[in-house]
């Protein structure tokens, strides 16, 4: 660092003696103190407009641009989500709850599908009466499942690019917890109804998040990546007839 700060000081009294000697030369050669003051009070009138200019114009659009980037990133790093584990803990998940064939026909995403569409299911989905019954779907291969997967969710919590990314982080930290309290017990058979209760109450938080940021990435992969959109439509845990296969 201090030597970083010695170059920039550096740097700039070399520059502050340049300037000063091409005034000398200017004053040698034309012998005008008057006009070399004229251009020099005229310059250091224009410095603040240029820090106007530098600092709160190009270097906000140099921030969004890199925001933006930093959210391609992020996008990317959804899509492997999904690919390795969110859409089969979709599945998983839809099996607990007792009311999926309602949901379920809301999310059968068609290629055709607008914005609007997409804002309309996902305000559906947020105000969903979800109901979570434990002994519908498969408890233990939940909770194998997600131990199984949970290096590679202690991998994404570890992205720097999260802060850009809140509902994403708020989907990682919801499965993590549901992770960690499948683990900690030993018989998921034997507990007891209020313990039922406190796990159903996980099982639909990570499930309303989940499906909330599913819709959000089908809504960027139709509009930045339309052969990956037809892909994960054919591949929709939603869909009973969904088949990777072209028909």
């Amino acid at each position: 660092m201090k030597r970083f700060f010695n170059w920039q000081v550096l740097l700039g009294i070399s520059l502050v003696a340049l300037s000063a000697v091409f005034y000398l030369i200017h004053y040698a050669i034309f012998r005008d103190t008057h006009h070399i003051f004229i251009y020099l009070l005229g310059d250091i009138a224009f410095v603040p407009i240029e820090v106007l200019l530098v600092t709160l114009i190009i270097h906000r659009l140099l921030n969004e641009r890199e925001k933006r980037d930093m959210l391609k990133k992020m996008n990317m790093v959804v899509g492997v989500f999904f690919s390795e584990a969110g859409t089969a803990l979709l599945k998983s998940l839809s099996s607990f709850d007792s009311q999926t064939d309602k949901l379920g026909v809301r999310l059968i995403v068609a290629g055709n599908w607008s914005e609007q569409e997409f804002s309309m299911v996902k305000k559906y989905v947020k105000d969903y009466d979800c109901r979570i019954e434990i002994n519908r779907g498969d408890i233990e291969g939940l909770r194998d499942f997600l131990v199984g997967e949970r290096r590679f969710l202690l991998a994404l919590l570890q992205n720097p690019n999260l802060l850009e990314h809140k509902s994403f982080t708020d989907l990682l930290w919801a499965v993590s917890h549901l992770t960690e309290e499948l683990s900690h017990r030993k018989d998921l058979r034997t507990l007891p109804d209020a313990d039922y209760e406190h796990l159903a109450g996980d099982i639909k938080r990570a499930y309303i998040v989940l499906i909330t940021e599913w819709l959000g990435h089908m809504k960027h992969l139709k509009e930045e990546y339309p052969y990956l959109f037809s892909l994960a439509v054919r591949t929709n845990p939603f869909d009973p007839a969904a088949s990777p296969e072209v028909r």
